[in-house]
């Protein structure tokens, strides 16, 4: 339990500082910075298929490119939105994606929502509506740019379940980075900012501190506490607020913390209810 516990933190440690390097360097655009975040994760993923002589191009190929295009969308909305947003704001209200993955579910995978569910989203809901409503920092541009990017997001998980267990998860996440890699050098074609010394550095790293947030997440989900462990991950909102609020001065009015707390609630709920 302490091991599963370990690797959640260290996970949200990661996820924490690359939201905040993301949020330094948004000055560079969405298209740049999706170009980095994928190059710096792709040396990993490829190196390990190439090593354990897994198929790179998988099984399901169509379901793989629709699942690496709707993830780079969702990224690419995800860092455009950070120039509007603190950075604790965007992060808690990317979380809403399992609702949408919910909704989705149900019209796509005939999945059935019990009635429970949809009060604990009526919970996070009014939580989004304490952030908007009560925080003047939140951009409407940057509130559209970053629920578009939990829908998105949501759509991943629909295609990651109809995926299964046909394709080894490295594949999926190897395709990802390969189509986030085509998207984001096209993007950057149009809006071009070359990095300055220590710049070069903290672009590569968001590729790092991604691949290692997830494999320390991905630990602690193999462990045999997961549903003990699994309402850590919103542990990221928290220390990313904190942060935000120590290296970009960030400020958030009690309504907004009320309302991120009232979302983070909503979304524990929901999943120790579906566990």
């Amino acid at each position: 339990m302490k091991k599963a516990i370990y690797f959640m933190l260290l996970s949200a440690v990661c996820f924490t500082v690359m939201n905040l390097f993301i949020k330094y360097l948004a000055h560079f655009g969405g298209g740049q910075l999706v170009l980095f975040r994928a190059f710096g994760s792709l040396f990993f993923t490829t190196s390990y298929l190439l090593w354990h002589k897994i198929p790179i191009l998988g099984n399901q190929k169509k379901l793989l490119i629709y699942r690496g295009l709707a993830g780079v969308t969702s990224m690419g909305l995800f860092f455009m939105s950070v120039s509007y947003l603190p950075i604790g704001s965007a992060v808690s209200l990317r979380y809403l994606s399992p609702i949408f993955a919910t909704i989705l579910a149900v019209f796509f995978l005939k999945e059935k929502v019990k009635s429970l569910q949809w009060l604990f989203f009526l919970m996070a809901f009014i939580g989004v509506l304490m952030i908007k409503g009560f925080d003047p920092n939140i951009d409407s541009l940057g509130f559209l740019l970053i629920l578009g990017s939990a829908v998105f997001s949501g759509v991943v998980y629909v295609l990651i379940n109809k995926i299964g267990q046909g394709d080894h998860p490295v594949v999926i996440v190897n395709y990802f980075m390969w189509i986030s890699i085509i998207v984001g050098s096209i993007l950057s074609i149009f809006k071009w900012t070359t990095p300055v010394g220590l710049e070069w550095v903290l672009l590569l790293s968001l590729g790092v501190f991604g691949y290692f947030g997830q494999l320390f997440m991905t630990k602690a989900f193999q462990s045999q506490a997961t549903n003990r462990v699994v309402s850590l991950k919103y542990v990221e909102v928290i220390f990313t607020m904190i942060a935000g609020v120590f290296w970009f001065s960030d400020a958030y009015p009690l309504f907004s913390i009320v309302g991120t707390l009232l979302v983070i609630t909503g979304l524990i709920l929901n999943i120790w209810y579906r566990r």
